[in-house]
């Protein structure tokens, strides 16, 4: 035994004394996964340069994976040199440099991706894809559209679905409703009208573009509409005002078993909201129980809203103070709400209980002001909104103009013009429409005049009305029917229009065209609302035909005292004050 245990310890030491043979190194490609597998990506991308061979393809995605959710834009040049050094120059691997290419754009450098794509020796669909979709998610529409015009102007590649729902939502960006329609006409060309995806494409940009004849017609030729669908078409219906088809649309959505998104609920409140759909409301309020949605944040905020515009305060508040999650736009809802009720006091107080403020709560503030005619409130709160918060946007400089507007501060309102000047604003429809009522209720009807006619490229019709209504206020009716006039040639008339331009008849009493603009409204089939049976009434009386003016009350199906009281003073004007009091 101790023979055997004295060999056993001799053959220890003597593999101990003998030399270790070198390890060998792991090959390239191993040792940059186990780099990546052990979170060291510094020295999984330095490796690189030790090996002067393809990587696998896997291999190639999985570091451009990385360099995009990382943005590791130095280390996806890298990548790109050793994909191009590696490969021949005539055979490189377009699939991987379409990767390198949306690499670049994750990486938020645009020029690095076109600049690849312009090298390129051979490109397919899917390099196409990737610059059109790079441009596209960076905000670059025209850059997009350029791109897809070329794309299919040189006939080689054929489009896809990404191809085309990249382009469509450029042309939505921009408003680009001609290219839109050519852009509809390919995808029915390649046989994409039955793609969910494009459909709803195709309604958001036609929405977007104000054309929801259109969207709605996409829209019904849709077998299966999906949530998002849905969305969008609710969505556009409510920006183009048009609430109550928002609202139909959302209880023929859950009416087909279709579970709508949280933004889908949110917008349909909204639209409950805009149009006083109380009774609608409370459907969903009760729909928001049954599907779960009384805990989201955003849905909560819009019952808030709905609750508060609909005059039902008590409900909005028990809301508010039921929630778990207040935060500012929760704040900024309930203050609105009371503000816009005329409960300025109580507004008050919530304004300042709340923890923080953004911009949008001191105009929900004053806004109320300014709905309420609290003119010296809102002129100190104006001044405190400039001391405290440091930003302001088109909602606040419209608010100011039109306090400015409320108590006629020509020179106040100088000073907000000076500002808007200065900041870049003057491109702002919003901001100029307020200008030009800021000159007009202020008296000011040529400095009016000229920001108006600065408006000629993108002026609308609130910017008419403005310019017809402030000609109107002072008596100058004849400039005011003048406007009218030349409103139809670049913008079709609303209800405020006639109203506006038939008091200018009034003024001047001019009956014919106080007739033309009558038969204009029944030829197009306008609503006849009291407020414009009103506006008759008066300029018919006035006018002095007042048999006119006593038939167009009576067609009323519904009156007010508004106009009974200018039916009673046209008759009194006419002298039949007597013979009416006995007729009724």
């Amino acid at each position: 035994m101790a023979g055997s245990a004295a060999a056993v310890l001799n053959r220890l030491l003597q593999n101990a004394a003998r030399p270790k043979k070198p390890s060998q190194p792991l090959p390239g490609p191993s040792l940059i996964l186990l780099h990546i597998q052990s979170n060291n990506f510094p020295a999984a991308f330095a490796a690189l340069s030790s090996i002067s061979t393809p990587l696998s393809i896997s291999l190639y995605s999985r570091l451009l994976r990385l360099c995009a959710s990382l943005r590791f834009l130095v280390d996806a040049r890298r990548l790109e040199s050793h994909i191009i050094s590696t490969h021949h120059p005539r055979h490189p691997p377009t699939f991987l440099l379409n990767r390198t290419i949306e690499t670049y754009a994750a990486c938020g450098n645009l020029e690095d991706a076109r600049e690849l794509f312009d090298e390129m020796p051979k490109r397919n669909g899917g390099t196409w894809n990737a610059i059109i979709s790079a441009y596209a998610s960076a905000g670059r529409s025209h850059d997009a559209v350029l791109m897809f015009s070329r794309m299919n102007k040189s006939g080689i590649v054929r489009p896809n679905d990404v191809t085309f729902a990249c382009a469509l939502g450029s042309c939505g960006n921009l408003l680009a409703l001609l290219l839109a329609r050519q852009i509809h006409c390919l995808v029915l060309k390649y046989g994409f009208c039955q793609n969910v995806i494009l459909s709803t494409s195709l309604v958001d940009v036609y929405g977007k573009c104000g054309v929801m004849s259109n969207a709605r017609r996409v829209f019904d030729e849709m077998r299966v509409p999906n949530e998002v669908s849905w969305n969008v078409i609710v969505r556009r219906y409510l920006e183009m005002g048009e609430g109550e088809e928002a609202v139909v649309l959302f209880f023929r959505m859950i009416g087909g078993g279709v579970r709508p998104l949280n933004f889908t609920v949110s917008n349909a409140l909204v639209a409950c909201s805009n149009v006083s759909a109380l009774g609608e409301g409370c459907q969903m309020h009760a729909i928001v129980v049954k599907l779960g949605f009384d805990g989201d944040h955003v849905v909560e905020n819009s019952l808030m809203e709905m609750y508060a515009k609909n005059g039902l305060l008590e409900d909005a508040r028990k809301l508010f103070d039921d929630s778990t999650s207040r935060d500012v736009v929760s704040w900024t809802s309930i203050v609105s709400g009371y503000a816009m009720c005329g409960r300025i006091t109580e507004a008050e107080k919530l304004f300042d209980d709340m923890p923080e403020r953004n911009v949008v709560s001191w105009n929900a503030m004053l806004a109320g002001y300014v709905r309420c005619s609290h003119w010296d409130e809102a002129l100190e709160f104006m001044f405190l909104m400039g001391k405290e918060s440091k930003e302001m946007d088109d909602v606040s400089l419209k608010l100011i103009l039109n306090v400015c507007a409320g108590i006629s501060d020509l020179e106040l309102g100088k000073q907000v013009h000076g500002f808007v000047y200065r900041h870049g604003f003057c491109a702002n429809l919003f901001i100029g429409n307020a200008l030009v009522d800021m000159y007009g209720k202020c008296g000011n009807l040529r400095s009016a005049e000229l920001w108006f006619l600065s408006m000629v490229s993108y002026r609308d019709r609130i910017s008419w009305n403005t310019l017809i209504s402030g000609y109107t206020r002072h008596g100058r009716s004849e400039e005011a029917l003048n406007a009218f006039s030349e409103m139809q040639w670049e913008t079709a008339p609303n209800e405020f229009t006639f109203s506006t331009a038939l008091a200018a008849c009034a003024n001047i009493f001019t009956l014919r065209q106080g007739k033309e603009i009558h038969a204009y409204m029944m030829r197009n089939d306008f609503e006849m609302d009291v407020i414009i049976r009103g506006a008759l009434v008066d300029m018919y009386s006035k006018c002095q035909s007042i048999e006119y003016a006593i038939k167009v009350f009576e067609e009323a199906t519904s009156k007010d005292v508004i106009l009974w009281n200018s039916m009673i003073m046209g008759c009194a004007y006419n002298g039949r004050g007597l013979i009416w009091s006995q007729a009724n």
